[in-house]
């Protein structure tokens, strides 16, 4: 079962920034992203979705390869490969833009809208879907990133881990000499 996470941030870049950590955490095999998507709050309220999965461009790519296939198939029945080729990928391609700009997938985005006007104006919130982690190694990684736990389907023990990376680095330091 994956799990919800939502973080907030001051300013309107630093989910981005998290997001892009998060990707290379991902490519290290530390962390099983199944959806995420950065909400920028602008100056003047107006909230804007970044989603990281682009679902329209997916399945234009994906209809366009099976619509090809089979659209070559069907014309060599016709003695006209190539016509059918070219027929079946634009159709494909229609197709899978459509189907996919029509499906919502992971968080929903009602949800994301609704969480997303409750932020300040010149701020930012990470939402990711997470179906593994490896907690020890991404938390050491995600230390001190100045964020703070908005909503999380977490347990209470791991979101206050969560919350004690976050905000690792608000805490000053005391200077050298003193306790």
């Amino acid at each position: 079962m994956s799990d919800l996470i939502v973080v907030g941030f001051d300013s309107p870049e630093e989910a981005d920034k998290v997001l892009l950590k998060l990707s290379s955490l991902k490519k290290e095999y530390l962390i099983d992203l199944e959806d995420a998507v950065v909400v920028v709050r602008d100056a003047e309220g107006k909230v804007h979705l970044k989603q990281s999965f682009n679902l329209t461009a997916a399945g234009a790519t994906s209809g366009l390869l099976s619509g090809s296939l089979w659209g070559g198939l069907v014309g060599l029945l016709f003695l006209n490969p190539l016509a059918g080729f070219a027929i079946g990928g634009a159709l494909g391609a229609g197709a899978g833009a459509l189907s996919g700009s029509l499906v919502d997938y992971g968080i929903d985005d009602d949800f994301i809208k609704s969480l997303g006007n409750t932020i300040p104006n010149n701020s930012s919130a990470l939402f990711i879907l997470v179906r593994k982690v490896q907690p020890e190694k991404v938390l050491a990684e995600l230390s001190g990133l100045r964020g703070r736990v908005l909503k999380t389907s977490l347990s209470p023990e791991q979101e206050q881990k969560l919350q004690a990376a976050l905000i690792d680095a608000q805490t000053p330091s005391p200077p050298p000499g003193t306790f």
